[in-house]
C-alpha cells in the first residue's frame, strides 16, 4: 500500500463521520415537531372509542406536512448558520478538500428535500429555503424545475424557469477525479423553457428567452434580448 493511499483512509473516515453526523442531526431535528405533536394528541385523545381511530389518517397526513415543512426550514437554517457553501474552482474529488466536503454535505441534505419540494406544493417556503442555501433570487421570479447547486446560482428580477428545466453549478469528472464548480448568472426578465439544461459558468443576460429542451453549455454567454434554442443552444433568428 502506497503512503498516499494509507493517508487517504483516515481522511475519508473522518469526512464520512462529519457528513453522517450533520445529516443525522438535521433530519432528526426535522422530525421533532411532528413527534411532539403526536405525543400531545395522544394526551388529549385517549383513543378509547372507535371513532377516534378514524382520525388517525388525518393526523398522519398533517404529520407528514409538518415534517416536510420543518425538514426544509431547519435544514436551510443549519446550512445557513454553519455557512456550508462551496466556491467556484476545480477541486480534487477528495473528502479532505473543504469545498468538495461541503458539496457532499449539501448533497446529502439537499437532494432528498429537493425531491420532496418537487412532489409537494410548498409555495414561498421554497424561495426562503433557496436563499438560506445561498441562492440569489430577484423580485417576482418564478423558479420551477431543478436547481442542483443553489449557492452558485443567481437569478435577476421577473424571470421564469419552466418545469423540468435543470441548472447545474457542478461537473464531476470521474476520469480525472475532479470537481468543477462555477456560478450561473441569470439576468432580468429571462425566460427558461421547460426541459432546458444550463451548465456551470453560463451567463444569461437580460431579456433572453431559452427554448424548451435547449442546452446551454459550460461557460456559454447568451446575449441580451436574443432567443436561443437547440443542442448546444444557438441564437434563433426570426425570418422576416
Amino acid at each position: 500500500m502506497t503512503p498516499g493511499k494509507k493517508d487517504k483512509k483516515p481522511g475519508q473516515f473522518k469526512a464520512f463521520i462529519i457528513i453522517l453526523s450533520i445529516a443525522t442531526f438535521v433530519f432528526s431535528l426535522g422530525f421533532l415537531p411532528a413527534i411532539i405533536g403526536f405525543l400531545y394528541i395522544r394526551i388529549i385523545i385517549p383513543f378509547d372509542q372507535i371513532w377516534h381511530f378514524f382520525l388517525i389518517p388525518i393526523f398522519l397526513f398533517i404529520g407528514i406536512l409538518v415534517t416536510i415543512f420543518y425538514q426544509i426550514l431547519f435544514s436551510g437554517l443549519i446550512v445557513h448558520l454553519l455557512n456550508i457553501k462551496y466556491e467556484p474552482g476545480v477541486y480534487n474529488y477528495e473528502y479532505t478538500n473543504r469545498d468538495t466536503l461541503n458539496w457532499l454535505i449539501i448533497c446529502n441534505i439537499y437532494t432528498p428535500l429537493r425531491k420532496l419540494m418537487g412532489s409537494f406544493v410548498i409555495g414561498e417556503l421554497k424561495y426562503i429555503y433557496y436563499r438560506l442555501l445561498g441562492m440569489k433570487i430577484g423580485e417576482n421570479t418564478l423558479v420551477g424545475g431543478t436547481i442542483m447547486d443553489p449557492c452558485l446560482i443567481e437569478f435577476g428580477d421577473n424571470c421564469t424557469m419552466g418545469l423540468f428545466a435543470v441548472i447545474y453549478g457542478h461537473i464531476h469528472d470521474t476520469e480525472h477525479n475532479t470537481m468543477f464548480l462555477d456560478r450561473v448568472k441569470i439576468g432580468n426578465r429571462v425566460v427558461i423553457g421547460a426541459g432546458a439544461y444550463i451548465m456551470p459558468g453560463a451567463v444569461i443576460e437580460d431579456e433572453v428567452k431559452i427554448a424548451a429542451g435547449a442546452v446551454v453549455t459550460k461557460g456559454q454567454v447568451l446575449k441580451k434580448g436574443k432567443i436561443y434554442g437547440g443542442i448546444p443552444a444557438r441564437e434563433i433568428i426570426k425570418k422576416k
